[in-house]
């Protein structure tokens, strides 16, 4: 599950970046307001007169804002309950079906090692969208984790 979340993440990310290759040969364009301008090709007068209509690039925001606040308070929520439902199957004699989680599993420590990472990297994974400019990316991050998370759960109390 986790596998997949984080091959739809890397193919979100290349279209993010390719929009940004996009902006930036927009961002090279020469003024046609400008006296000194070269002359502008066919190719280039087409884009250009779109390149000026565009609005202003919304402000950054802190990385801790009210909206990544809820979103790791709510991933490190449902990694806790994931957790504690978990350690509770495995308590009354059950299988860990995730092959990464398994491996943490011998142990409640081990266990508990690994759901606290999972939210660290989810806030990690965030932070470094957030330092490249991809804020929107910053946000689906913990989304998918939480999404994730969420079905875990509900799969393991349906399946106790």
């Amino acid at each position: 599950m986790l596998s997949l979340g984080l091959m739809i993440l890397a193919l979100l990310s290349c279209s993010a970046l390719a929009q940004d290759m996009a902006i930036a040969k927009l961002d090279a364009l020469p003024d046609s307001t400008s006296a000194e301008s070269a002359p502008v090709s066919p190719s280039m007068a087409m884009i250009a007169p779109s390149a000026r209509a565009l609005p202003e690039a919304p402000s950054q925001h802190r990385f801790w804002d009210k909206e990544n606040r809820v979103l790791f308070a709510s991933v490190g929520a449902l990694s806790a309950a994931d957790f504690a439902v978990t350690q509770s199957i495995l308590q009354n004699g059950g299988k860990e079906l995730n092959p990464v989680t398994r491996v943490f599993s011998g142990s409640t420590a081990g266990l508990a090692v690994n759901f606290a990472g999972e939210t660290a990297g989810i806030i990690g994974i965030s932070y470094i969208f957030h330092m490249t400019g991809h804020h929107k990316l910053e946000r689906i991050a913990p989304l998918l984790n939480i999404g994730a998370s969420a079905v875990a759960v509900v799969y393991d109390l349906n399946h106790r």
